[in-house]
């Protein structure tokens, strides 16, 4: 089974992201709330994949990409963000997320993209 930790600064949204992504049959290792905190928790938890906001507190998701992959530049990292502006979804994808999946998001395509960053 696929581990994963959950990164937004919104609490619901990682609640509607941990119920589909259960019922897919992935666990759910950790969440953090900010990028400072994401990049502790995935040292810690070094998850299969991790589903990152961009738009947090402390240090945003872009940078919290670029951090995690020069601790592990093999991390899977899908960007999940509200954010529909083109130019962020470029930079999210250069700084390596493997996907982007845009909020609100379809249960079928968080799946989907946690599958591709799994290949």
């Amino acid at each position: 089974m696929a581990t994963i930790m959950l990164v937004d600064d919104i609490a619901f949204i990682k609640l509607v992201q941990k119920e589909v992504l259960e019922k897919e049959g992935y666990e759910i290792v950790a969440d953090a709330s900010d990028g400072v905190d994401a990049i502790e928790k995935y040292k810690k938890f070094k998850p299969d994949v991790v589903i990152m906001d961009i738009t947090m507190p402390k240090l945003d998701g872009i940078n919290a990409i670029k951090s995690i992959l020069q601790i592990d530049p093999n991390a899977r990292i899908v960007v999940c963000s509200a954010i529909g502006q083109h130019q962020l979804v470029i930079d999210a994808i250069k700084a390596g997320a493997k996907d982007f999946v845009i909020k609100p998001f379809e249960p079928q395509r968080l799946a989907l993209a946690i599958k591709k960053a799994l290949k």
